[in-house]
C-alpha cells in the first residue's frame, strides 16, 4: 500500500456490482485495493475502501470504473474513511 492511499466510495449499480471490478483495476492498473467496508446485494451495492499504489494508476483506475458505471465519490463522514 502506497503511502498515501486514496480513499473512496464505490457506488455499484446493477451490471458492474456483479464484475470483477477489483481483480481488475488490480491486474490492469496495479492499484492496491483496502476494502474497509462493502455492502452488496440484489445486484448493487457500495463500498468503501482506499486505493494504493502510483497515483496516476489510481486516477486511471477510477477513470476506468466511472466508464463502466460506478459511482466514485469521497467518503465523507465515514469514520472508517480515515
Amino acid at each position: 500500500m502506497s503511502e498515501n492511499p486514496r480513499h473512496v466510495q464505490l457506488t455499484f449499480p446493477p451490471g458492474p456490482a456483479t464484475d470483477p471490478v477489483i481483480y481488475e483495476i488490480v491486474t490492469r492498473f496495479g492499484v492496491v485495493p483496502n476494502i474497509r467496508r462493502a455492502l452488496i446485494q440484489d445486484h448493487s451495492g457500495w463500498m468503501v475502501c482506499e486505493l494504493g499504489g502510483d497515483p496516476s494508476a489510481v486516477e486511471q483506475a477510477i477513470a476506468w470504473m466511472e466508464s463502466i458505471g460506478v459511482v466514485v465519490s469521497n467518503p465523507d463522514g465515514d469514520i472508517v474513511a480515515g
